[in-house]
């Protein structure tokens, strides 16, 4: 998951687990779930019925953007159908934009997924061509892309009162029971507005819209860079069209068999807690300035008690209010990489600030932050549930989770209550396909950390198995999220850059040290 695509919500308190369960019970049935649709077809090939899309000529204008407008970027919209197994039907429009390679020396084209789900990838290979040697960045004209139901691609909107679909259950069963209400709420919103077209919002038709863009380019094969949950978007891609698949480079990789809400958020829950240790024993080498303790469990202390104050009173901070739900999110978000450890200690010294009463002004990082959280600014990132629910279902009990929560909490103080929370896919309706079995023999290379807070590294030596071509690139000992194009490091950047130039993965898995 993307860092910039996660957060959460405060809600008023209510009381007692069975009656806020009982008050939802409704929302299970069919008639409540959101995308109830019929199954749809198997349409991975290009087809006659297809054709129309497949060929159709582009009109690439200037982007709007600067950052895509500096780069010499241009974009275009490209024609879907809503549903491949029947391509007479509704359509949708995915944007997508191209910084040319070389004419001299191109060797393809290079697709891309950013991550999220739901992350718009308009602008991202900005930043990663950035990355690239001169002579790689010249051999691809790269294409970035909003995914279906993505920024500027037909966007789900199911207008809800905050950003996302995540967050902690928070300290105790009340909180609990309020996440069941807050997540059956955010569920029954996108049936009543998007429920037409949740069933097609998927990643087997993001990746059949992929190759749609393929043919449009008239190449027999496209190369790819996907970080995140791109990596699980790229093993699909590979999975259904192995013939089509080029060079892949997959950096941060969940494991195929666990992708979904609950096996992808629980696998966090571990490496969260080890990299705040991580923070705690950065921010207790500076108590001179944070005074937080001096100590990583000092630091470990300071940081449980705000969140069980943050339960019995939510705190102020201008015009958001943090409870025991949002403030475990923070430190989610601030923990995915460690140059982003002085920003999270300045949020947290603020927060506990505010909660002595102290004034507190709210930075611009912190408010972007909380106003996406809080108060959906600029827009709620729905599709990315929309597209993890309506790709694999998700148990229905809240019970479940509840159990789960507790087993979690003695060796997760922090974060199992997060990584085992219910999701609005508890009250999604079933995917309208099975989930993509990746395994096959398509070459890939596999770029991870040892310590990444989002996509746990056991995850990446899953999808290194899965793959049985490919080869792996292992970062030891930093606990960052994203590599090629965020994090500097030269042995991972060179493994990439070479594969990317002349098509050769490393002769054995590769493991590289910090700069």
């Amino acid at each position: 998951m993307r860092p910039n695509h996660i957060g959460g919500m405060t809600v008023k308190r209510t009381r007692g687990l069975t009656a806020a369960l009982a008050g939802i019970t409704g929302l299970v049935a069919c008639a409540g779930l959101v995308g109830c649709a019929g199954p749809e077809a198997n349409a991975n090939t290009e087809t006659p019925a297809l054709e129309r899309f497949y060929s159709q000529q582009l009109d690439w204008k200037a982007c709007g953007e600067p950052k895509l407008d500096e780069a010499g970027a241009q974009c275009a919209d490209v024609t879907v159908p809503l549903d491949y197994a029947e391509p007479q039907g509704p359509t949708l429009t995915v944007a997508i934009s191209r910084i040319a390679a070389d004419p001299a020396r191109k060797h393809g084209v290079m697709l891309s997924n950013s991550g999220g789900p739901g992350g718009a990838g308009l602008d991202f290979m900005v930043d990663v061509g950035k990355a690239m040697t001169p002579d790689v960045r010249a051999r691809y004209d790269l294409i970035g892309m909003d995914p279906r139901g993505v920024g500027r691609s037909s966007p789900v909107d199911c207008h809800w009162p905050r950003g996302i679909g995540l967050h902690s259950a928070g300290v105790d069963a009340t909180s609990f029971a309020e996440s069941v209400a807050m997540q059956g709420d955010l569920a029954a919103r996108c049936a009543t507005t998007e429920a037409a077209r949740l069933p097609y919002i998927t990643t087997r038709n993001t990746a059949r819209d992929m190759d749609v863009i393929r043919g449009i380019f008239g190449v027999d094969r496209i190369s790819y860079y996907g970080t995140s949950y791109g990596t699980y978007l790229g093993a699909v891609y590979t999975q259904m069209f192995p013939e089509r698949s080029d060079r892949f480079v997959l950096d941060s990789a969940a494991d195929p068999d666990q992708y979904g809400v609950v096996g992808m958020m629980q696998a966090m829950g571990p490496a969260n807690e080890a990299a705040l240790d991580l923070w705690a024993d950065w921010v207790a080498a500076r108590d001179g300035e944070y005074h937080f303790g001096s100590t990583r469990a000092q630091v470990r202390d300071t940081v449980h008690g705000l969140i069980r104050r943050a339960a019995d009173k939510p705190i102020r901070l201008g015009e958001y209010e943090i409870d025991d739900h949002w403030l475990p999110m923070v430190l989610f978000v601030g923990l995915d990489s460690p140059d982003q450890y002085e920003m999270l200690a300045g949020q947290v010294r603020k927060i506990a600030d505010a909660a002595d009463g102290k004034p507190v002004e709210v930075d611009e990082t912190l408010d972007a932050t909380l106003g996406f959280a809080l108060r959906a600014r600029p827009r709620d990132n729905s599709s990315q549930m929309a597209i993890m629910c309506g790709d694999v279902a998700a148990p229905r009990d809240p019970q479940f989770y509840w159990r789960n929560i507790e087993a979690a909490r003695a060796d997760q103080p922090v974060f199992g209550a997060l990584a085992n929370n219910i999701t609005p896919c508890a009250f999604w309706a079933p995917p309208a396909e099975p989930l993509t079995v990746v395994r096959n023999s398509v070459p890939a290379l596999i770029v991870q950390s040892t310590g990444d807070t989002r996509t746990a590294y056991q995850g990446a030596v899953a999808m290194h198995n899965d793959l049985s071509a490919s080869r792996m690139v292992t970062l030891e000992d930093v606990a960052i999220h994203w590599i090629f194009g965020r994090y500097q490091n030269s042995c991972v950047y060179s493994a990439v850059n070479t594969y990317f130039r002349d098509g050769t993965l490393p002769a054995t898995d590769i493991t590289c040290q910090a700069d």
